[in-house]
């Protein structure tokens, strides 16, 4: 039992970090037991996650990608991302259930068809020169190459991941943005799997951001207002609120890879994220909001456009960890059911509701995705003519009041002449009605 738990106590914060290129040369060092201790604890929750991967235990990966340090390292997301995902993989730990932590045996995919080159050969995306774009400003924070040609290679790479995964799905629409989440999926993960995760990422996931306007995930960002007025009532008066949350528009839409400067902490906060339902990134961003609360209060409320620069910014480090157990007790403590947008905003077939649990997201297929996609588009086009008609009519308000009129007189004319044929019965009400045009035709249209 305590092998089991041991993962809890895991300071997973301990951790050198190779990735984000610190200086830890002249950082205190550890005593050697210590460090041994460290290390036996590294191990035991390794091997806890190699057997969560093996069994397909998605609710002992949640738990264990939440708890400190996330899945620790690369080898080991190798095999947890992909579940989380739903990919149908294949396991060292399938063949040999003694696989250690450190074993660099590949996971394998067992269909095929994502890990060839076809995807070149289809129809190029609309949106390829974007891609172009935003692929030449990548690798700002991490890693630093040595030379300009390994960076340039790396470039390569991450346009092929991306264009893989638009040209075989070309009814996803690319967001600026995307790259940085590829990105991290490009250096983390095995050049077999990276196009297929992307690709279910993407449809089952990410898809609200996928569309071909910000619609849905304005949608979503509207939800973090309501759990700050729920949770602290007091900070969200303070905070300006009263419009669209834009300041949580960079961190929620790349699942914080556009902000966080370190590679070490997004792959640790991407265990959390892929662990999770989708909603629960919306959590993250409103628990951001509240670790700051002192800073915040420290604002002057007067100055919006200052709150909003300060909101838009992530703190430097995160701290994941701390962060991650308070956002699922804030999701705990205000889940989105009690919210009102929930409800008014949110469509149906949005990510936030149509995987509102890990398991059920992971077993969607991606003609799922594809088919919630439409359902989404439907929606979107209506309201978009529900929009056009409205603003027809504010257009023409005027000369659809006069048609109005014009009605009104004709069955006031009709009543008029029932009320002569009957005897003048209904003179007082047709007085009364002929003043209330009057007044009305005195108007300006």
């Amino acid at each position: 039992m305590a092998d089991e738990d041991e993962h809890l106590a895991y300071d997973g914060d301990d951790i050198t970090d190779e990735k984000s290129n610190h200086d830890i040369s002249e950082a205190p060092q550890a005593q050697p037991e210590v460090m041994d201790r460290h290390a036996q604890l590294e191990e035991v929750k390794a091997q806890q996650i190699i057997d969560a991967c093996r069994r397909r235990d998605l609710e002992a990966l949640q738990a264990l990608a939440e708890s400190p340090g996330g899945f620790i390292r690369d080898e080991l997301r190798h095999q947890a991302w992909p579940i989380l995902l739903g990919l149908p993989v294949r396991l060292p730990s399938d063949d040999d259930q003694k696989v250690s932590g450190t074993s660099h045996e590949q996971v394998r995919l067992t269909a095929s068809e994502y890990v060839d080159d076809s995807w070149k050969s289809l129809q190029p995306h609309k949106e390829e020169e974007q891609v172009k774009l935003d692929v030449a400003r990548a690798f700002v924070y991490y890693p630093h190459y040595e030379s300009a040609q390994e960076l340039a290679h790396q470039k390569q790479e991450l346009s092929d991941l991306i264009l893989s995964v638009l040209r075989r799905h070309p009814y996803l629409c690319y967001f600026q943005g995307y790259h940085d989440i590829c990105q991290v999926f490009l250096l983390v993960l095995p050049q077999s799997l990276r196009s297929p995760a992307v690709a279910r990422l993407s449809a089952l996931r990410i898809r609200d951001f996928m569309l071909p306007t910000l619609s849905a995930a304005i949608s979503q960002l509207h939800l973090i207002p309501e759990i700050l007025r729920a949770a602290d009532p007091r900070l969200a008066a303070h905070l300006p609120l009263h419009s669209d949350p834009f300041f949580a528009l960079s961190g929620t839409i790349t699942m914080y890879a556009h902000d966080v400067q370190s590679l070490n902490e997004i792959t640790r906060l991407f265990d959390v994220l892929l662990a999770a339902e989708p909603v629960f990134s919306v959590y993250v961003f409103a628990q951001i909001v509240i670790s700051r609360r002192d800073e915040l209060f420290a604002l002057p409320h007067a100055e919006p456009e200052i709150l909003h620069s300060v909101l838009s910014k992530l703190p430097q480090p995160l701290g994941a960890d701390v962060l991650v157990t308070d956002a699922r007790a804030l999701l705990a403590a205000h889940p989105p059911e009690q919210l009102p947008s929930w409800r008014s905003r949110v469509s149906p077939h949005s990510v936030l509701k149509t995987a509102r649990s890990l398991r059920g997201c992971a077993g969607q297929s991606l003609a799922v995705g594809e088919y919630f996609f439409g359902r989404q588009m439907a929606e979107m086009r209506r309201e978009e003519r529900r929009e056009k008609v409205q603003r027809l009519l504010w257009r023409y308000r005027g000369p659809a009041r006069a048609v109005g009129v014009a009605v009104a007189f004709g069955v006031l004319a009709y009543w008029v002449r029932r009320s002569a044929v009957s005897g003048g019965v209904a003179a007082g009400p047709v007085r009364y009605m002929t003043a209330l045009v009057s007044a009305w035709l005195q108007e300006p249209f």
